[in-house]
């Protein structure tokens, strides 16, 4: 049974930055794709970033430049380091894996002040 469990999430001013975390259990973390995504209230929940098995990175044109994925696989962790935050940023981040079926995480809310 894979587990994903977030942390990280909190009130930031704009222009500040977040570091969330993602730590995976109950599968080969180590060759596993990972993603963040987010979701507003109202709204669909959207792509942020994506790491594929082989090391490829994604990300949504809003996050561009300002947002890193990146994993730490002695501690089957995977990270999304936030930067420059804007206000349209907040939401509830989610962490998702397929692993035979699609998991998430509960969720860790990142809520970013004018």
């Amino acid at each position: 049974q894979v587990q994903l469990v977030e942390s990280g999430g909190g009130l930031v001013q704009t222009g500040g930055s977040l570091r969330l975390s993602c730590a995976a259990s109950g599968s080969i973390f180590s060759t596993s794709a990972m993603s963040w995504y987010r979701r507003v209230p109202g709204k669909q929940r959207e792509l942020v970033a994506g790491l594929s098995s082989s090391g490829t990175t994604d990300y949504a044109d809003s996050v561009k430049g300002r947002f890193t994925i990146f994993r730490d696989n002695a501690n089957n962790t995977v990270y999304l380091q936030m930067n420059s935050l804007k206000p349209e940023d907040t939401a509830v981040y989610y962490c998702y894996h397929y692993y035979g079926r699609p998991y998430w995480g509960q969720g860790t809310l990142v809520a970013v002040s004018s």
